[in-house]
C-alpha cells in the first residue's frame, strides 16, 4: 500500500518566523543561512535602494532539532513544498537531520488561483496526482479546504500551522491520527 505524503512549509511550520523577534520558542535553536536564492533576492533590493555594495545578512531562521525525527516517525512520505524548494535539503534538512527530500517545484511567475486560494493550492494538487497527501503550511484557509475538495480525488487534509509556534505536539498528534483514518479507509 501506497503511504501518503505529507508536503512540509519550512517557514511557519518548520520556523515560526511570526514569534517576537528576541523570543524564539522554546526548543529552537537560531540559524543564520545565506541560501543563494535569498542571497539574490536581497541583492537585487539592496541595489533597488541605491547600495549595490552592501553585504547581504543571512536569514534568521529558527528550527527545532526534535522536529526532525518527529517528522521522520510520522507515517508518511516527506516531501517539500516550500518556496526553498532543493534548497531546503541544503540548508534544512541537515539541521534537522533529515534525509535529502523530494520537493514540489513552483511555477515561475506564481499562479494567481483568485477566490482567496493560495498560490501554491493548484500546484499541489496537479503535483499529488490523486494521491493522498497531508499539507502543513501557515497560509491555508477554508478556501484552499474547499478548493482541493473540489479538485483532487484522494483523501487531503490541509493542517495550518501557527507561524508564531511552529510544529506543536498537537500538530504532530493530528498529522498521526488523520494518516491512521486515511490508511484504514484506503484498506476498503
Amino acid at each position: 500500500m501506497v503511504r501518503p505524503v505529507l508536503l512540509v512549509d519550512v517557514d511557519g511550520p518548520l520556523n515560526p518566523y511570526a514569534a517576537k523577534p528576541h523570543r524564539r520558542p522554546e526548543g529552537y535553536q537560531t540559524h543564520r543561512l545565506l541560501t543563494p536564492r535569498w542571497e539574490a533576492a536581497e541583492r537585487r533590493r539592496l541595489t533597488e535602494w541605491g547600495l549595490p555594495n552592501k553585504p547581504v545578512k543571512p536569514l534568521r531562521v529558527w528550527l527545532n532539532p526534535d522536529h526532525g525525527p518527529a517528522l521522520e516517525a510520522l507515517p508518511f512520505d516527506l516531501v517539500w513544498a516550500t518556496t526553498w524548494e532543493e534548497e531546503a535539503n541544503a540548508f534544512v534538512a541537515p539541521v534537522l537531520g533529515l534525509p535529502e527530500l523530494p520537493f514540489v517545484p513552483w511555477s515561475s511567475p506564481r499562479p494567481e488561483p483568485g477566490d482567496g486560494v493560495f498560490w501554491k493550492t493548484p500546484e499541489i494538487v496537479a503535483w499529488a496526482k490523486g494521491r493522498a497527501f497531508a499539507w502543513i503550511d501557515d497560509e491555508i484557509t477554508e478556501a484552499d479546504r474547499t478548493w482541493v475538495k473540489n479538485h483532487h480525488d484522494g483523501p487531503a487534509l490541509l493542517h495550518r500551522v501557527d507561524p508564531r509556534r511552529g510544529l506543536t505536539s498537537d500538530d504532530f498528534a493530528a498529522l498521526r491520527a488523520w494518516a491512521n483514518r486515511s490508511a484504514g479507509a484506503r484498506e476498503r
